[in-house]
């Protein structure tokens, strides 16, 4: 049986300066190593060890034919890495928590083959089907559902910067998922009307969170009205009785309904080809995907698989139809809200 080669990476203080991995190994068993030496994968994972490292495990247990190193960092910082390896980046398959960083590299991936991508929902692939959509995860409003009702909240995410909502809204302006929602209204709405929102939400004196989990517990707690997060952290921290609810936008093709994914690739560099091509499609077998959407309470990509029943389906949705690939153009909207004083 084949083992995991575990990586641990520090938590990058600046997540768009490359760090090297250090790592710690584990040998194979002998009587592995006597037979024909198994491939080495390695896998650079932008998703935490804490959410992945049971699902690389299974893999690397069901072959022992192959070995996965995993290099674990944040996303932005693993994409610049690539960028600075070239052609010494010794990464088979890049597992990214935001696909958009995908499509920055999109001329160092391989096409994938249709036995993979015809395998899951076609809405959650590039055109040039260089990577695949794994999981989502939805921008949505969390509410506090003593105070309102869903008929009160706003009917657009334009309309969040109403006045009536001055000093009851919450975000994170320093979270990834934020700065990348901005980068698609930016593409949506055009640079200036973005910054004429982005100006009228300062104005609303929100709270600011260091990230969304914060925002749910305060809108549970009534210390906020509304806080704008993605749509798993509520399900993690829900209880009997929890007095906070998720909202999405009703109009059609709304641009707060975004849908993120995170996406894996392989490197059109990599020697381990078939290797890697096992891992992707294992990543969008119906037993990952299941995991993802019962446990994790994520949107699986695969068709047919049921998310949780306290998830609303993606069939109810109107999602806004937002080429993945802004998503990654994270720097102008940093420096937008740099710009605003809003930090």
């Amino acid at each position: 049986m084949s083992s995991l080669i575990a990586t641990t990476v520090l938590a990058c203080k600046d997540a768009s300066k490359d760090k090297t991995p250090t790592k710690k190994s584990t040998s194979k068993p002998a009587a592995a190593t006597a037979q024909k030496e198994a491939t080495k994968l390695v896998v650079y994972s932008g998703r935490s060890e804490g959410l992945v490292g049971s699902v690389l495990q299974k893999f690397d247990e069901a072959h022992p034919e192959i070995t996965i190193d995993v290099r674990y960092n944040k996303t932005p910082a693993l994409a610049n890495q690539v960028k600075a390896e070239g052609e010494q980046c010794p990464a088979d398959v890049l597992w990214f928590q935001d696909s958009g960083y995908l499509s920055s590299l999109k001329d160092q991936l391989a096409p994938l083959p249709e036995a993979i991508t015809s395998t899951i929902d076609q809405r959650f692939l590039p055109s040039d089907k260089r990577w695949l959509g794994i999981t989502g995860r939805l921008r949505v409003l969390v509410y506090n559902t003593a105070e309102l009702k869903p008929e009160q909240l706003p009917r657009s995410l334009k309309a969040l910067s109403d006045a009536k909502w001055k000093g009851k809204i919450g975000w994170a302006p320093g979270n990834a998922s934020l700065h990348a929602h901005i980068s698609a209204l930016r593409h949506t709405w055009g640079e200036e009307e973005t910054e004429k929102w982005l100006t009228a939400m300062k104005a609303n004196e929100p709270m600011r969170f260091p990230k969304n989990s914060p925002q749910v517990k305060a809108a549970h707690a009534g210390e906020i009205s509304i806080g704008w997060v993605n749509h798993y952290y509520l399900h993690k921290l829900k209880t009997t009785d929890y007095k906070a609810a998720n909202f999405s936008f009703p109009e059609d093709n709304d641009p707060g309904n975004v849908l993120m994914l995170s996406g894996a690739a392989i490197r059109s560099g990599s020697k381990n080809q078939d290797a890697a091509q096992k891992l992707l499609k294992y990543l969008v077998s119906t037993e990952v995907q299941t995991y993802f959407a019962k446990d994790r309470f994520e949107y699986p990509t695969k068709p047919g698989i049921a998310t949780h029943p306290d998830v609303e389906p993606l069939s109810a949705l109107k999602l806004n139809n937002i080429d993945q690939s802004v998503l990654a153009d994270v720097e102008k909207s940093v420096q937008l809200l740099n710009k605003l004083g809003i930090e």
